[in-house]
């Protein structure tokens, strides 16, 4: 783009402000309102014209308004490159022109990106003049150098290369268990008769060691005559300690032993107690029924740690481990959330759904979670260490290889094949291809891609034996 004048500029706004009043059918302004326009846009640090605030290609010389209201957006001369001001010791055109003067021209290539060079200056067939390419535009180490213009057009953007945790969170649903470890059921070891239950029903919240129900057994009395008569007779030692474990062999409440120690009196019935805090589950002892050894006639489950199964594809098995902090939400409370951590990974996999089982291991003192409650998971994944990573925006994914342009300053870029690792947080993490410190270009990237592309090309034609359409550079950009 050539730099032009203020007067130039001022010049050129005429033209413009009159061919648009010509295209909108309005009637031309007076020459000298116009030039008036232009030079009071041409002050420094005043507007030089006026834009649609939408960027809409709709300009104005004088401030205007949409026809919603909104005022124009007005552009002063630095904020175009067209109105640079050109330095101060020599016009633009001329610092231009010796700076090209100074370095030698290599070859020129064809003005519509073919790939047909020449070592002379040529037209094309219609008449174009081929494009010089000097030494230093066309290095060998693979980068690509934008001008300033058109890194500003293209919105290029880079990012410095820094250590930092990559954490990424795993959704899946899953449902709230009972912990196998806390639930227990009352049963006897002994033929016996339920002469009455206490007050409590399936749901009752009932405490370790509250009576449950009263039993009596020939055989649980016989055992406990036994153990009267070796403390009568003044047994000690093993004989003793024999008779007193036939009694807790056949689950005596130790309450009742010390009773029956006490009092050297048998009773007919013993109070039967709950093992366990917990909520009953299951109540199938009834008033004057006979049990039988084995015979479940209570079952009681404590509630104040659950599980929570949840189901996590197969893609994302390998980023859960161990300890994970995991945060559960019931759908059924809202707002409501529970911290757990990961205590299993089940070694199986569903068939019909491809996902693997994860059991949490959650807190739950005011029991407002209950089992089988549906509940939706986060898992954080990722592990605490910084590592080195970049922008997602930043790579370059072909599906077979991934790279990232490395911005070396001065206007040049150089693609750069890099390894991956974790995803997470908007960042990738960099195992192999950069360094820290190294600037990564994060937006436009794939604008500089492509010229990359058609440079090495062209220098493929131009080179011998590099005819080969199908031969492309390997430091050519990551997408086609």
């Amino acid at each position: 783009m050539k730099r032009l004048g203020l007067a130039g500029a001022a010049a050129a706004i005429v033209a413009a402000a009159g061919a648009a009043f010509i295209v909108r059918g309005l009637p031309p302004r007076p020459v000298t309102t116009v030039m008036a326009s232009a030079a009071h846009a041409a002050e420094p640090g005043a507007p030089i014209y006026f834009q649609d605030p939408d960027g809409k290609p709709f300009y104005s010389l004088t401030p205007k308004t949409t026809p919603d209201g909104r005022a124009y957006r007005a552009v002063p001369a630095g904020a175009d490159l067209s109105f640079d001001e050109p330095a101060a010791e020599m016009p633009a055109a001329a610092a231009t022109d010796q700076r090209k003067a100074e370095r030698k021209i290599k070859y020129y290539r064809n003005p519509m990106g073919l790939p047909d060079t020449s070592p002379v200056p040529k037209k094309d067939s219609m008449g174009m003049d081929y494009i010089a390419v000097y030494e230093g535009d066309d290095s060998d180490d693979g980068s690509i150098r934008l001008s300033p213009g058109k890194i500003q057009r293209t919105g290029v953007t880079s990012a410095r290369v820094t250590r930092q945790p990559i954490r990424s969170v795993i959704r899946a649903p899953g449902t709230v268990q009972e912990d196998e470890r806390r639930v227990s059921v009352v049963a006897l070891r002994f033929e016996g008769f339920v002469e009455s239950v206490a007050n409590v029903t399936t749901g009752d919240h009932v405490h370790k060691g509250q009576p449950l129900m009263t039993i009596y057994s020939p055989a649980l009395s016989s055992a406990a005559a036994e153990y009267l008569s070796a403390i009568n007779a003044g047994a000690t030692g093993k004989e003793l300690k024999g008779a007193r474990r036939r009694l807790e062999n056949l689950a005596t409440p130790e309450p009742a032993i010390k009773e029956l120690e006490r009092t050297k009196d048998i009773s007919l019935s013993i109070s039967w107690l709950a093992p366990q805090d917990g909520e009953i589950l299951e109540r199938n002892a009834v008033n004057g029924m006979r049990a039988g050894p084995g015979d479940v006639l209570f079952r009681i489950a404590d509630h104040t740690l659950l599980w929570v199964v949840i189901d996590v594809a197969e893609r994302d098995l390998m980023q859960v481990a161990l300890g994970s902090k995991v945060t559960i939400r019931p759908r059924a409370l809202a707002g409501r959330s529970f911290a757990g951590v990961v205590s299993l990974i089940y070694p199986h996999l569903n068939m019909q759904t491809r996902t693997a089982r994860i059991r949490v291991e959650v807190p739950n003192p005011d029991e407002l979670l209950r089992p089988q409650m549906y509940v939706d998971a986060e898992i954080d994944t990722g592990a605490p260490a910084p590592v080195l990573a970049v922008p997602e925006s930043a790579v370059l994914d072909s599906g077979t290889r991934q790279a990232v342009l490395v911005d070396k300053g001065e206007g040049r870029f150089e693609p750069r094949a890099v390894k991956l690792g974790r995803h997470g947080g908007g960042y990738v993490e960099v195992t192999e291809g950069i360094s820290e410190g190294d600037a990564v270009v994060t937006s436009a990237n794939f604008l500089i891609d492509a010229e990359s592309n058609l440079k090495a090309a062209l220098k493929g034609f131009s080179e011998p034996g590099g005819a080969k359409p199908m031969e492309m550079p390997a430091n050519a950009g990551a997408r086609p």
